[in-house]
C-alpha cells in the first residue's frame, strides 16, 4: 500500500484511508483479486490431470471430523453468491477454459455492507 500512497502524492501523516486511495487512482478492491485468484485456482484443480497431487488433495475425503468449513465448501459458495453458479454445475464450467477465464473477469465488486 505505500507504493499506491506514494503515487497519489500521500503520506501517513496525511491520515486518508488505504481504501480511498485504492478508490481514488481506480484500483480494483484487494478481495476482489483475492476471489479471483481462489477461483482461478480452482479452475486450475479442476483441469488437472488425474494423479497430480493438488488434484489428488483436493479430492480426497479423509475419514473422522473436518473443519466446519473446507476450501471446496467456501469456493462452491462464492461461485454461487459472487457468478450465481450452482454447486452441481461448477465443476463442468471451471473446465472449459474458455468460458471460466471470462467469467473471472466479470466478477462484480462485493457490494458494501454499510
Amino acid at each position: 500500500m505505500g507504493f499506491l500512497r506514494k503515487v497519489a502524492g500521500l503520506s501517513l501523516r496525511d491520515r486518508v484511508r488505504s481504501s480511498v486511495i485504492r478508490e481514488e487512482l481506480g484500483v480494483e478492491p484487494l478481495l476482489l483479486c483475492i476471489e479471483r485468484s481462489q477461483l482461478r485456482w480452482f479452475g486450475h484443480l479442476v483441469r488437472m490431470p488425474p494423479g497430480r497431487l493438488p488434484r489428488e488433495v483436493f479430492q480426497a475425503r479423509p475419514a473422522g471430523r473436518r473443519p466446519r468449513t473446507r476450501w471446496r465448501d467456501y469456493i462452491s459458495t462464492l461461485a454461487w453468491e459472487r457468478l450465481g453458479i450452482p454447486q452441481s454445475e461448477l465443476a463442468n464450467v471451471a473446465r472449459e477454459r474458455e468460458v471460466w477465464g471470462p467469467l473471472l473477469e466479470l466478477l462484480p465488486p462485493q457490494p458494501d455492507p454499510g
